[in-house]
């Protein structure tokens, strides 16, 4: 595993656009941040796992009323075979419509126009590779998560500090704002008003160096959320846009839209905030995005 360089040292590849750290891997690297991930690492997190409670963390993939961003909506079909007792289904849906893990196909540096490693669009839509095969309210601080509200790191910080809790390089993070809450509690009129919004404002990460500091210097393999991008939406600050820095500057990926209520319920009971966590995404070759299929055992 190569020594993790400073936040300050980036980017690593001086032609490349801000922040990124494409050599610190091989160029044909497509894990980035997952590299992070060693065996050694998911023993050290299986020790985690005492009683073997297990909490899911995917929404229903029809959850929302409307899926954010103009995505396609859950479409699933069930028919009774002719002359049989059985059936079969089949489903479409986009995989960025509920819970999610973004991939490194997913966003790319805008004003570049080039993804992690320096890929292109043109390159990637004539192949595979970097798809998602590779991976197979106690203090009572006042959120609005339906509204742009930027979390700036210094209040993860006292929420850690308050759960005692400690990260490691390698760990997954998780944060939950409240979104979810939040908008399972809407009325029906706002939920409306969020569907006939095509890009809705929503809590978020503040985008900042601060925050980008924090995530590189963490040595996380990837951090998730139940809010609907990983930023406040819209983007505070495009210069550090999340989206850019982690996934197409660093490999990191994001988790959105994680159903983090029944989880954040087991912690508050068990007194524990850290798990074990296993995720499985899609076996799509070349996939852009996936539920995370993801499940946290204690």
């Amino acid at each position: 595993m190569p020594l993790r360089p400073s936040f300050d040292d980036l980017p690593l590849d001086k032609s490349g656009p801000p922040g990124n750290a494409w050599t610190l891997y091989p160029k044909n690297d497509t894990l980035g941040t997952l590299n992070l991930l060693t065996p050694e690492t998911t023993v050290a997190a299986s020790k985690q796992i005492v009683d073997g409670t297990r909490v899911s963390v995917d929404l229903t993939l029809g959850h929302l009323a409307r899926p954010c961003f103009g995505r396609q909506s859950l479409k699933h079909d069930i028919w009774l075979k002719e002359g049989r007792v059985v059936h079969d289904d089949a489903l479409s849906f986009n995989t960025q419509s509920s819970s999610q893990w973004d991939g490194f196909r997913h966003f790319g540096y805008q004003e570049h126009g080039v993804f992690y490693n320096g890929w292109t669009s043109e390159q990637l839509l004539k192949t595979d590779e970097m798809g998602m095969q590779s991976w197979a309210d106690h203090k009572g601080i006042e959120i609005k998560a339906l509204d742009t509200t930027s979390i700036p790191v210094s209040n993860i910080k006292e929420v850690l500090a308050h759960q005692n809790t400690t990260l490691q390089p390698g760990d997954i993070v998780f944060v939950r704002s409240g979104y979810v809450r939040a908008y399972n509690a809407a009325t029906s009129e706002k939920r409306q008003e969020l569907a006939n919004t095509t890009v809705p404002p929503a809590i978020g990460l503040e985008s900042s160096r601060e925050t980008l500091r924090w995530l590189w210097d963490g040595q996380f393999a990837a951090i998730a959320g139940d809010h609907p991008s990983m930023e406040a939406w819209p983007c505070q600050d495009t210069k550090h846009w999340l989206h850019e820095w982690c996934l197409a500057g660093w490999g990191m990926p994001l988790g959105e839209l994680f159903n983090l209520e029944a989880l954040s319920r087991t912690c508050a009971e068990k007194k524990r905030y850290t798990f074990f966590f296993s995720s499985m995404p899609l076996n799509v070759r070349g996939g852009v995005a996936s539920p995370p299929n993801g499940v946290a055992i204690f």
